[in-house]
């Protein structure tokens, strides 16, 4: 299968669903990871670049795709992020998207979901994941990432810029994952998870 996972910024993906793209990877499946700005305004924009190619190498992205918009710039560019969305649908044809969830405090994440959302209308399988900034998160859908956990902290540690960027006082992103994992695993049952949101979640009984 083809994944395509899009992410605002460097290193959303890798908190959200990092451990499901390896799974996936490690699998076989293509996954591809479109990121719609370099993330700037948290740090120089082509460290974050060199970053983010690191970590989606770690995860066995197959390509790093790029919308080149501005950090925190995004909420008049829904149209333009929907046209680029559907540009990569229509070359990559993916079985499923993941995108991060619409209820955050980050304007440029509540802009990317709802253009995603929309540019995403005809594929059956999208799904939204969390990050530090979510709100109102209740996952339906868990992934068993014990497996991934280290791995996905190799990645996160690729974003070595933005590791203790979570003002919260010795914090680093680590431990966010690391207890996000314990989290979501009790929820569904498993000791290590990732959580989604289903917008769609496709079924096919042969």
């Amino acid at each position: 299968m083809n994944i395509l996972a899009i992410g605002p910024h460097p290193d959303d993906i890798e908190i959200g669903c990092g451990g499901t793209l390896i799974k996936y990877s490690q699998k076989g499946h293509n996954v591809f990871m479109l990121i719609i700005t370099r993330g700037e305004l948290g740090g120089e924009g082509e460290v974050r670049y060199r970053e983010q190619l690191d970590a989606a190498n770690i995860i066995g992205a197959r390509e790093v795709l790029w919308g080149d918009l501005r950090d925190t710039e995004l909420l008049d560019k829904g149209n333009e992020i929907i046209h680029l969305v559907e540009r990569h649908i229509a070359s990559i044809n993916p079985s499923f998207i993941f995108v991060n969830f619409f209820d955050d405090t980050h304007q440029d994440h509540r802009t990317v979901n709802r253009s995603v959302l929309s540019a995403t209308r005809y594929v059956k399988n999208v799904m939204f994941y969390e990050v530090p900034t979510t709100n109102s998160f209740t996952p339906n859908v868990f992934v068993d990432i014990g497996s991934a956990l280290d791995r996905k902290f190799e990645a996160l540690k690729a974003h070595a810029s933005q590791i203790m960027k979570t003002n919260i006082e010795d914090l680093s992103i680590i431990d966010i994952a690391r207890s996000s994992a314990s989290f979501r695993g009790v929820q569904g049952r498993v000791a290590l998870a990732e959580g989604f949101v289903s917008e769609r979640l496709f079924i096919n009984i042969d």
